[in-house]
């Protein structure tokens, strides 16, 4: 793409790393100390925006590239954003519901001076929710921040969030995978897939697939993978997981298989909707689609990228594939700033609208460069931050 040589040098880097070593005392009278990040990448386009995540393996490289790909998937969808991520590496089902409130309480405390609705706006990601983000916000306020209500997105309703937000993200993938079955002449009341991953993402992407008649044939998350020929009822699934310490093992009907039966899997599409560097030389040959949606950020690793390109396989990339979540923040932080309430068919509507024209400019760019889809999201994502670097200047 040509992309300008100081351009780039500004964006090969992160521009803020926090790391936050906090002690948090219990109600037994113990205290521990954990370690949080916030990495801000961005914000030549506005404030810096991206989740926290609670996980054991949560390090600053990871944040790093977490927080890169929000810069590029907020240029993409053309919303006025940056790029951030950070989070706890912290296991939270080995603490209580009480506990997880006190951790989360003080690290808001002390991240306090990094975040705000003009500067970072915090948002959940893996393990965390939306009561979290309303403790976030209620210690940010009472910190003496007035009008911060805007201070985190995907808060719960009655704390100013936003209607349709904790579906946005399975929402936006089944948009684009509708999208790309009407270029791509595949009838999604007659197709198959199979998902990977089913917290938040992915069983709400599930539960809308279930709508347009497509049938799921395997599942898998952190207990195992399992699969049913005559499909599994997501709506059904879901419920049992919730009964079930939010895991799938075990579900009636259904038969155990292994990773790689699973990822062996004949469907038209596969939805990867759980950690990151799933698809590789080793996996990606095993896997018999159409199509790869991209649920999770960063599911495919170079190698795997390769193998998918090589053997025909369609991808609609993370950076696209899986955005609702942040444009359905960027209406909530909208709403919240306007003192406004949109209901979900309006919200629906606009992240349809949003969602679509990012795929045509990334269908032309593919096009026009005879590029793969993921270097073609790079480009369009890359070049409106070049026009905003050259717009704006450097200073000096």
């Amino acid at each position: 793409m040509g992309l300008d040589a100081n351009v780039r040098k500004c964006l090969a880097t992160t521009e803020n790393e926090i790391v936050i070593h906090f002690h948090v005392k219990f109600a037994d009278g113990r205290i521990e100390v954990f370690t949080g990040y916030r990495v801000q990448h961005n914000n030549t386009l506005g404030p810096y925006k991206g989740g926290l995540r609670y996980h054991p393996k949560v390090e600053l490289d990871e944040v790093r590239a977490l927080a890169t790909w929000m810069t590029w998937k907020s240029a993409l969808v053309d919303i006025p954003y940056g790029g951030a991520k950070g989070g706890i590496q912290i296991d939270p089902a080995q603490y209580s519901q009480d506990e997880i409130q006190r951790i989360t309480r003080r690290f808001a405390h002390d991240l306090a001076p990094f975040i705000g609705p003009e500067r970072d706006i915090p948002a959940p990601d893996v393990n965390t929710t939306a009561q979290m983000m309303a403790w976030i916000y209620d210690t940010y306020k009472e910190m003496g921040h007035e009008n911060c209500l805007g201070v985190v997105t995907g808060k719960p309703l009655v704390v100013g969030g936003s209607a349709g937000r904790e579906k946005a993200t399975g929402q936006g993938i089944v948009f684009l995978i509708e999208e790309w079955a009407k270029d791509n002449k595949l009838d999604l009341a007659k197709s198959t897939y199979f998902l990977q991953g089913f917290g938040n993402v992915g069983s709400w992407a599930a539960r809308i697939m279930k709508r347009s008649g497509a049938k799921l044939l395997a599942v898998e998350d952190a207990s195992g993978a399992i699969a049913c020929k005559k499909g599994i009822d997501a709506e059904a699934l879901r419920t049992y997981a919730d009964g079930n310490k939010g895991f799938i093992k075990g579900f009636p009907g259904t038969k155990v298989i292994t990773h790689e039966e699973f990822l062996a899997t004949k469907a038209d599409i596969f939805i990867p909707a759980a950690m990151e560097s799933q698809i590789t030389a080793k996996t990606a040959p095993l896997l018999s689609v159409k199509l790869v949606a991209e649920g999770a950020n960063g599911p495919t690793d170079t190698d795997g990228d390769a193998i998918l390109t090589e053997r025909g396989i369609a991808l609609l990339p993370d950076i696209l594939c899986n955005s609702g979540g942040v444009v359905v923040s960027y209406f909530e932080w909208l709403q919240n700033k306007h003192s406004e309430s949109w209901d979900l068919e309006d919200v629906d509507a606009k992240l349809k609208k949003k969602l679509l024209a990012a795929y045509g400019r990334v269908k032309d760019t593919a096009a026009k460069h005879k590029t793969d889809w993921r270097t073609a999201s790079y480009i369009e994502a890359l070049s409106r931050l070049e026009d905003a670097y050259k717009a704006r200047g450097f200073f000096p």
